[in-house]
């Protein structure tokens, strides 16, 4: 005998199975994304800090934190991390600072805005070859830089491998990442209300003044996201400074990823995955930081 749905039941049954798709159909959608993150992501790297207790991957003994003292020991260790700490501490404050500054003065300019923009963002779309080229060229010892010097009566520089070695990698960071920078500040100025401005001017406040009680404070939720993505930027310049200076630099630019490029070639696997653990428990640390830092200013 064929059992009938009353009208009811079945408009109750039909309401709950379109919400159960519903429910369902976002898990669905992410479920490719998250089967390639932790195939490809985090199965990979709960195995490295696996090996980060062994003694060699293959047939080894678990040392426990031998391996994570043996390589706070090392000086080369050291060396990488002291350098990326000064690189991130110069480098950071700096780029956000200009691209705040440069977001300021661009944000007035009228119908010219979206060209200053577009030229600000153009380092970003140049491919890593010919920006390594084009830097050569330019820091080089017989390159365009010192023959400007030259001329001028001074001697010359060797710009890529030297303690001036430093410095040319902050000029190729903050010229790559300001415009990223820039298009976030220029957003975030954008939603500040405009009656806060002709609030203050009609209180007869000053541009300082104006800055620093109503743009920096609109910005701060802005500011973090800023601040997050430049700390993330600061370990991509490994790219540009290989490429430029090899795997062995200068020692005042020779960087944790260095380390680490350099012990995957020789197949010290312990100290890389000591060293790359370390590294992503410190960045997941700081990231949870920032990210609680823009939660309060946004509440606040």
């Amino acid at each position: 005998m064929r059992m009938t749905w009353p009208i009811g039941c079945k408009a109750v049954s039909t309401w709950f199975s379109m919400n159960s798709i519903k429910r369902h159909a976002g898990l669905l959608f992410i479920l490719p994304g998250l089967m390639g993150f932790v195939l490809f992501y985090l199965l990979p790297f709960m195995v490295s800090v696996w090996y980060s207790f062994m003694s060699r991957p293959a047939g080894g003994e678990f040392v426990g934190l031998s391996n994570y003292i043996d390589l706070l020991q090392s000086p080369a260790y050291r060396l990488g991390l002291r350098n990326t700490l000064v690189f991130m501490g110069l480098s950071v404050p700096l780029n956000m600072i200009l691209s705040l500054v440069a977001a300021m003065l661009i944000k007035n300019t009228g119908r010219f805005k979206p060209h200053f923009v577009l030229i600000f963002l153009i380092p970003l779309v140049i491919p890593s070859g010919a920006m390594v080229f084009f830097w050569r060229m330019f820091f080089s010892s017989d390159g365009f830089l010192n023959n400007i010097l030259s001329s001028l009566g001074f001697e010359g520089v060797n710009w890529l491998n030297s303690e001036y070695s430093m410095f040319t990698l902050l000029i190729i960071f903050v010229w790559k990442n300001l415009g990223f920078n820039l298009v976030l500040f220029l957003s975030g100025l954008s939603n500040v209300p405009k009656e806060y401005y002709e609030a203050a001017k009609t209180d007869g406040a000053g541009v300082l003044r104006t800055t620093i009680s109503i743009t920096l404070p609109c910005l701060m939720p802005i500011t973090v996201i800023v601040l997050l993505m430049s700390i993330i930027n600061s370990f991509k310049v490994f790219r540009e400074v290989y490429l430029l200076m090899g795997a062995y630099p200068n020692h005042s630019v020779y960087m944790l990823q260095h380390f680490m490029n350099n012990n995957f070639f020789s197949l010290n696997y312990p100290r890389l995955t000591s060293a790359t653990t370390l590294l992503s428990a410190a960045m997941a640390v700081i990231t949870w930081g920032l990210i609680w830092l823009e939660r309060k200013a946004s509440h606040d």
